[in-house]
């Protein structure tokens, strides 16, 4: 075998390795998305309920419509900085792997603290829940650190300052809950207010 020919076959191992990886990776993100929607339920009701009670029922449960957004909206900023790393990455190892595996753990875990924080808004719920969200923006920061030090893993000719622009978005979510725990030693609904800087954080970081 030439070795233009073992060149093409590692070239198309890695091509097809990376589109498993990017694959089994979108799958964990609308499994977790979808289990935002299926924590919403309607507390138990009364049998002939009419519609007065139906409609203060629904709107009884605003805590969780605002936990499903938010995490919604994170989510899928994780899962547009996640696309768009790995359209830029070239080449993974094994160690590329495990930790996008740990990334998706945690992005598996988030409907459980949204459901938390759905019932439970008070100050360990909000810590709770931004300790989750600030350990999966750091895990996509380490991730993309660990593929582009150096060009590890990404095309060699990615500029440094393309580089650091990929850094902004999981940091700066993870800055905003960051913060927010702070602000939940003192107050919580504070802490939950000061969510609404990912508004500009979505907008500027995408």
């Amino acid at each position: 075998m030439t070795s233009a020919n073992k060149t093409s076959r590692q070239f198309e191992s890695e091509h097809l390795g990376l589109e498993r990886l990017v694959f089994f990776s979108d799958a964990v993100f609308a499994i977790a998305i979808t289990l935002l929607a299926l924590e919403i339920r309607l507390p138990q009701m009364e049998a002939g309920l009419g519609e007065a009670g139906l409609q203060h029922n629904l709107f009884s449960i605003w805590p969780k419509y605002l936990g499903y957004f938010i995490s919604f909206m994170v989510i899928g900023s994780f899962w547009i900085s996640h696309h768009r790393k790995f359209l830029l990455i070239r080449r993974y190892d094994r160690r590329l792997l495990y930790l996008n595996l740990f990334l998706l753990m945690i992005v598996a875990f988030i409907p459980f603290p949204t459901s938390v924080i759905s019932e439970y808004p008070n100050r360990v719920g909000v810590i709770f829940y931004a300790m989750t969200i600030a350990l999966t923006g750091g895990m996509s920061a380490l991730i993309w650190w660990y593929t582009a030090r150096k060009h590890h893993l990404v095309d060699a000719e990615l500029s440094e300052g393309q580089i650091r622009r990929e850094l902004i978005p999981p940091l700066s979510i993870s800055a905003v809950f960051l913060f927010s725990i702070g602000l939940a030693l003192f107050n919580s609904d504070a802490a939950m207010y000061s969510w609404l800087l990912l508004l500009p954080v979505f907008y500027l970081s995408h």
